[in-house]
């Protein structure tokens, strides 16, 4: 663990694995002065109120945390219905080795968590994929995947909220109906937040 400091009154903790960053944010949701907590891949950037030095308030808060545990929290969860007839079912199975089927019937039954938001409003990068699902992205991105399509890509999958250019394998659409993943006139406006956990139903 490393710990950098960004600005007066924030810390970028760096750290080895998405599980440490969820270990870390775990243990810092309590810390008095916290303003703000953005996970990303392998790192943690904590912002708080003006006071004392933000790293030393950061590394007491983490001293003595075991950040190989999974943290206990209340995620709150999220079900979006998912109509599997994505462009890359067939190629995402063909890698796999497995029939489509069974591409579905993985990537819906598992349970994942949001590690981290990014990309674009409402992107969440969700963790606990499979390992047949976890695949390279597009040798060429498309230049515009649609709003709603889910994805995987690496060790992640996801949901694109708008329509965007995009490299991920795509296996489907959130089905009609389904909550919109950014509605700037929703409170809060993104549908995820690190830390939620979620399921994909199948729909139809």
């Amino acid at each position: 663990m490393r710990l950098l400091r960004c600005g007066a009154d924030g810390v970028l903790v760096e750290l080895g694995s998405q599980a440490e960053v969820a270990a870390a944010r775990a243990a810092l949701l309590t810390l008095p002065g916290v303003v703000d907590l953005v996970p990303a891949a392998r790192t943690l950037l904590v912002v708080l109120t003006p006071g004392a030095p933000a790293a030393t308030r950061v590394r007491e808060a983490l001293d003595g945390v075991d950040l190989t545990a999974a943290p206990a929290v209340d995620a709150r969860s999220v079900v979006l219905p998912v109509v599997y007839d994505g462009p890359d079912l067939d190629l995402v199975a063909d890698a796999a080795g497995i029939s489509t089927d069974e591409v579905v019937r993985l990537h819906s039954g598992a349970a994942y968590t949001v590690a981290f938001t990014g990309f674009a409003p409402g992107f969440g990068y969700l963790t606990g994929l499979p390992e047949p699902l976890r695949q390279p992205r597009l040798d060429t991105p498309r230049t515009r995947v649609p709003e709603g399509s889910v994805g995987v890509a690496g060790e992640f999958t996801g949901v694109y909220p708008r329509p965007s250019p995009g490299g991920w394998r795509l296996l489907g659409r959130l089905a009609d109906g389904a909550d919109a993943l950014f509605d700037p006139t929703r409170t809060p406006a993104a549908l995820l937040a690190p830390g939620d956990a979620v399921r994909f139903e199948v729909a139809g």
